[in-house]
């Protein structure tokens, strides 16, 4: 099924009443020779860009009974958690043995129970399948569902209207619901550049294989774009609307940690500053006059763990 401007326009006025149009700020960045447009979008509620997607998926539905499911690394279930106690649902999110304590947390912090259960995301994903089946809960798939796709491509919409010079656009890649859905959007009026970790590489080994491949993803970010396979209702969009894929080292990442500390107090996941770890590493290099914006999308980490970075 083709996720169309018109959706995804649908979607973000379904959503508006329950989710923050995030700012954008301009910077300048060494080596690149216009600002560069920052949107912000780790200032969602729940703190990443998923309650678009969330929400999407449950506005105007009544779950039954055993209410809402979803399996999660973290960030996903904290915004259906976040989603379902706004709408007066139940929610029960599963999560990983090696979920962040500071997502899982998060997520309790919204009233969802909490299965932790499996060595990933996709363990923990078989257990919430298997829920599903078993009592009719409703399922808000992480990235592979169109509710979804179309609700993180009312990002893109938003950035287009924020800034609508800008010639290319980083996104950060874990499953690719958001930049399948920010791809869908602009429909290769703009560049789109994913961004990867060198250690969760799906999109990257998908486009190079040119069909979806498992990866065994591993890093600092693994929590939050630690996929193993991109999403099948993605890959498509991709390969039409994607420019290509860069790749960052950890060392990369967490560099943009503290450079986006530095600058302008912002505190950042390891996943929320890997697109901007490819312009200040140099995986990313701007033509002189190229209007460049980067999406921070996440900023679910713990004190100490950032507090790690300066150390």
């Amino acid at each position: 099924m083709t996720i169309t401007r018109q959706a995804i326009a649908a979607a973000a006025q379904r959503i508006a009443p329950y989710i923050r149009r995030t700012p954008v700020i301009g910077i300048s960045v060494d080596g690149v020779g216009r600002p560069v447009t920052l949107k912000l979008e780790l200032l969602q509620h729940s703190g990443s860009f998923k309650p678009r997607g969330a929400f999407n998926n449950l506005v105007g539905r009544n779950p039954a009974g055993p209410g809402v499911a979803a399996a999660s690394g973290g960030n996903h279930g904290a915004a259906v958690a976040f989603a379902a106690q706004a709408l007066g649902h139940r929610a029960r999110i599963f999560v990983p043995e090696t979920a962040s304590p500071a997502k899982v947390a998060r997520i309790a912090s919204y009233g969802a129970a909490i299965v932790q259960k499996g060595a990933n995301y996709y363990e923990a994903l078989a257990h919430c399948e298997a829920h599903i089946a078993a009592t009719g809960a409703l399922g808000v798939h992480a990235y592979d569902a169109i509710e979804t796709l179309e609700g993180q491509g009312t990002l893109g919409r938003e950035i287009e209207d924020q800034a609508p010079d800008l010639d290319t656009l980083l996104v950060a890649v874990g499953g690719g619901g958001l930049i399948g859905g920010i791809a869908a959007w602009y429909q290769s009026s703009i560049k789109i550049v994913g961004i990867e970790p060198e250690t969760c590489n799906t999109l990257h080994a998908a486009l190079a294989a040119g069909d979806r491949v498992g990866v065994k993803p591993s890093g600092v970010a693994v929590d939050s774009l630690g996929a193993s396979m991109v999403g099948s209702l993605m890959f498509p969009i991709a390969r039409a609307h994607v420019d290509h894929v860069a790749l960052v080292g950890d060392e990369d990442i967490g560099a943009a940690q503290r450079y986006l500390w530095h600058r302008l107090q912002l505190v950042t996941e390891p996943g929320g500053a890997t697109a901007f770890a490819a312009l200040l590493s140099g995986a990313y290099r701007p033509e002189k006059d190229e209007r460049v914006g980067v999406l921070l999308c996440g900023a679910n980490t713990t004190l100490e763990a950032f507090s790690a970075l300066f150390a």
